[in-house]
Order: C-alpha cells, then sequence, then structure tokens
C-alpha cells in the first residue's frame, strides 16, 4: 500500500470511476476519427497533405480545440466548444437580466437554466455546422470527388449529424463530472491535446532531421517549456491567505471556542477558465469567417484580421483573458456574500470594521487577479511569439506551449487533487509524499 498508484486500483470507487472516464474518453477519441456520412475520407485527406506544406493556421487552430476532429470531418469536429459559447452567453444573461437570475435562485431553477443552456447550445451548433458545410462545398470546388451526395442531402446530414456529435459529448462531460473523475467538459478538451501531442513531437523530429529547423534553437524552446511548466505550477497553486477570527458563540445547549482560520483567496482564481471561455469567444467567429469567407467579401476580411498569428487576434485574445478573468471571479467569489457569511457566523477580519469586509476583500481580489490574468495572457500568446522567432510550425506550437500547456497542467492538478482527496477518504496516503495538491477550485 506505499504505492499510491496501486492505492488508486485497491479504491473500489475509485477504481470505478477512472475506468468509466477512460472508457468516455475512448469513445470521444473513436467518434473524432469518424467522419460525417457523405464525405470522401480519402479525398478530404489527400486535400489536407497537398495543403501541408502552404499551412492553414485557422484549420490548425480549429483543429487543436476538437482534437483533430476538424480536419477529419468527423461527428464531433465542433468538439465541446458550442457548449462552452452558450455557457458564457447565458453567465452573462444572468447578469443584465435580474430576472433569470432569480429564476436560477429559487428551487428548480439551476435545471430550468441547464436547459435553456442545452437549447442555446443546439442553435450554436445548428449555425456552426452550417458554416462547416459551406467549407465543404469550396473544398469540393478544389476536389468534385469530395462529396459522395448532393450538396443539399450533405447539409442536411451533416447539420443533424454534427449537432448530435456535440450534444452527445457534452452528456459524456456531464457523465465524466458525475460518475467518473476530474471536470468532464475540462477532460474532453485535455484529451483532445494529449492525442495530438506524439504527432506534433514526431513532426518536430521530421523537420530537425531535414534541417528545416536549427537543433540548438529546439533545445533552447523545450527548455522554456520545461520552465513555463513549473511556472504554471507555483501559479496555479499560489495563494493569499486572508485571517479570520471568529468569537464564541452558543448552539442549542453547546459552546463553541473561539476559532482562528484563513479564507484561501488563490492568485489566479478561475485557473484556465478565461483561456478557455477567451478561446471559445473567438473561435466561434473566427471559424463562421473561415468556412463561409470564400462566399461573402466582409467575412473573408475578419477571416484575414482573425488569423491566429496576427496582431488584432493576440490583442483581443488577451483582452478577453484579462476580463474573464475578472468576470468568472466575480461569478465564482462574491465578496458580498463571503463577507455576509462571516459577519453571520461571528467572524472578523483582524484590523477591518465589520462594515468594510466586503472593500477590504474586494481590494485583494483586484490586487491578485490583474496579476494572475496577465500572467496567464503572457503564457497563452507564447505559441505565436516562439513561432515568430524561431518559425516553429503552428501545429507543433498551438501543442506544446501557451494555452495547451495551461490547460494540461491545469486540469492535470485538478483531477489530481480529486483522486488525492478520494484516497484521503478511504484513509489512504495521497499521490505526494509531502505537501498537498491543491485543485484549481476552492
Amino acid at each position: 500500500m506505499a504505492n499510491p498508484l496501486v492505492g488508486i486500483f485497491r479504491v473500489k470507487e475509485l477504481r470505478e470511476r477512472i475506468l468509466f472516464t477512460a472508457v468516455m474518453l475512448i469513445i470521444f477519441r473513436l467518434g473524432a476519427i469518424l467522419p460525417i456520412p457523405g464525405i470522401n475520407i480519402s479525398e478530404l485527406n489527400a486535400y489536407f497533405q497537398s495543403q501541408a506544406n502552404s499551412g492553414n493556421a485557422i484549420v490548425d487552430y480549429l483543429d487543436f480545440f476538437a482534437g483533430g476532429a476538424f480536419s477529419n470531418f468527423s461527428v464531433f469536429m465542433l468538439g465541446i466548444m458550442p457548449y462552452i459559447s452558450m455557457s458564457i452567453i447565458m453567465q452573462l444573461l444572468l447578469i443584465v437580466f435580474p430576472s433569470l437570475k432569480k429564476l436560477s435562485e429559487e428551487d428548480g431553477g439551476k435545471k430550468k437554466i441547464q436547459g435553456y443552456q442545452r437549447i442555446g447550445t443546439v442553435a450554436v451548433c445548428l449555425v456552426q455546422s452550417f458554416a462547416v458545410t459551406r467549407y465543404a462545398e469550396s473544398i469540393s470546388r478544389v476536389v468534385p470527388d469530395l462529396l459522395t451526395v448532393s450538396m443539399l442531402s450533405f447539409t442536411l446530414i451533416a447539420m443533424m449529424t454534427v449537432t448530435t456529435g456535440t450534444m452527445f459529448l457534452m452528456w459524456i462531460g456531464e457523465q465524466i463530472t458525475k460518475r467518473g473523475i476530474g471536470n468532464g467538459i475540462s477532460l474532453l478538451i485535455f484529451a483532445g491535446i494529449v492525442a495530438r501531442l506524439p504527432q506534433a513531437v514526431w513532426e518536430l523530429i521530421v523537420k530537425v532531421r531535414a534541417r528545416e529547423l536549427n537543433l540548438v534553437f529546439v533545445i533552447i524552446v523545450l527548455i522554456m517549456f520545461i520552465g513555463i511548466v513549473t511556472l504554471v505550477v507555483f501559479e496555479q497553486q499560489g495563494q493569499r491567505k486572508i485571517p479570520v477570527n471568529y468569537a464564541k458563540r452558543v448552539v442549542g445547549r453547546k459552546m463553541y471556542g473561539a476559532q482562528n482560520t484563513y479564507i484561501p483567496f488563490k492568485i489566479n482564481p478561475s485557473g484556465v477558465i478565461p483561456v478557455i471561455f477567451a478561446s471559445s469567444i473567438l473561435t466561434f467567429p473566427l471559424q463562421i469567417a473561415q468556412t463561409v469567407g470564400g462566399n461573402v467579401a466582409w467575412l473573408a476580411a475578419v477571416s484575414r484580421a482573425l488569423n491566429p498569428q496576427g496582431l488584432l487576434y493576440n490583442v483581443l485574445y488577451v483582452f478577453l483573458i484579462v476580463f474573464f478573468a475578472y468576470f468568472y471571479t466575480q461569478v465564482s467569489l462574491n465578496p458580498v456574500e463571503i463577507a455576509k457569511n462571516i459577519r453571520e457566523n461571528g467572524g472578523s477580519i483582524p484590523g477591518i470594521r465589520s462594515d468594510r469586509i466586503e472593500e477590504h476583500l474586494t481590494k485583494i481580489l483586484n490586487r491578485i487577479v490583474l496579476p494572475g490574468s496577465l500572467y496567464l495572457a503572457v503564457i497563452a500568446v507564447l505559441p505565436t511569439i516562439i513561432q515568430r522567432l524561431f518559425n516553429f510550425p503552428p501545429s507543433i506550437t498551438y501543442l506544446m506551449g501557451g494555452t495547451s500547456l495551461l490547460i494540461l497542467v491545469g486540469v492535470d492538478l485538478d483531477t489530481m487533487s480529486q483522486v488525492e482527496a478520494l484516497l484521503k477518504m478511504h484513509h489512504h496516503d495521497g499521490l505526494t509524499k509531502k505537501g498537498r495538491i491543491r485543485g484549481r477550485n476552492l
């Protein structure tokens, strides 16, 4: 029992959760290579191989979040991003419309909000899947044998298939969260990134052998990546402790003594959520512009302006990461609610008057969220900087740095913290001999 990995599989509940998660992720990866009916997959592969030398940064970017499913024209080609986009829209609507906020706080209100969110996800999927059919039509002009059915039939089949695929992915994510280990939606993105890493590493080796990349530059970049992973781990686990003192109080016939505790405010309370949200918001117009842009002049201009390697895209990316870091922190860590709970339980913060606790907590949150969000933004745009400096191909930089590192490290820490909590609950040692793994959530 000294080996934590052996302990994981000795605990029945944990073993069942891990096996269930593994089965769901295998189904996800199988669906990522299952093509939409009506597509000639051999012609499609030949087309993308012919485009490999010239490169298509937007397709590589969309492929990154779909785990390679976009270029395969698979049933999961939209990935889980429509659901994330709709969840962002719903969070904003809850703030804008007080009636929706009130509904969510009622009994059964959360289920109603989730129902609206699912309906909205279907609508987003239909719009994006229609854009996919226009993209297939533009490719069919170059490759006449791409479609094995008429364009009208393919449009109807593709919209129904891709929408169903995304809704099925959403169900898989919810089941993993409920019956598996870790956050299901985050694990689906995590699995897509990990599945493409071997191909990216092999492509890097091939380019080094062909002398297209300088080996010294490759070693420098790999050292940078290792250093960034280390910094990400420290940043994800760093926290500011706010001391709270509780006075003696009587509950029923029992008297509870004074307690000294603290509120742990993480340096980056929202984890990788701002990066995922910002990427999702930018992916939606980017995909529409890329797939329909060939037929509409202004959409083609938008597609060129929103090139993931361009200045405008990266400026918007940084701005959205900072915005969502503040937005999600205010949603998940409301200083007013925290201060209310402290006062109701007879607590106080040393040196702070009771009526100014909200102001004090808000000031601390603002001070720690800004550097944390800027840190996330710098790491997220790192692939573009590396690509400009060392001429790395986009498929490698997207997968080996920036957003992928944040998601991989953040999701891994979150999942490991849940595994360790279950081990401790069953009286086993944790995964680490010293210290404790902290997840992203408080």
